[in-house]
């Protein structure tokens, strides 16, 4: 979530004319990892995680690479573009260890 902020803030100095375009992108993807992170542990098995976590890296490689776009285009700060670019990168690692470390878990049992 914290990668989620950073986005939003560094979006807040986009131009106005980028508001449709990489604003929303890279906000969508922002909450969309997240989101697919907080679903897929909500799930009850192992396979249904390892897929949200695989939709959440998918989603982090896809704000980075936009990012870097956002940078090439002067939409904002380089250097505050290039520190999320940098949290992304962190985060995509976390996200790379958790499918790492399930697939050699046992698989989820229903408690309910």
């Amino acid at each position: 979530m914290s990668l989620a902020e950073d986005v939003y803030f560094v979006t807040r100095s986009f131009p106005a004319d980028e508001r449709f375009g990489l604003t929303a992108q890279l906000r969508r993807c922002a909450v969309s990892v997240a989101s697919d992170i907080a679903e897929g542990q909500g799930r009850l098995t192992t396979k249904d995680w390892q897929h949200f976590l695989a939709q959440a890296r998918g989603s982090v490689q896809e704000m980075e690479t936009q990012l870097l776009l956002a940078a090439r285009l002067h939409a904002a700060d380089e250097k505050t573009i290039l520190q999320v670019v940098d949290k992304a990168e962190e985060v995509r690692k976390i996200i790379n260890g958790l499918l790492r470390a399930t697939s050699t878990r046992q698989p989820r049992r229903d408690f309910t």
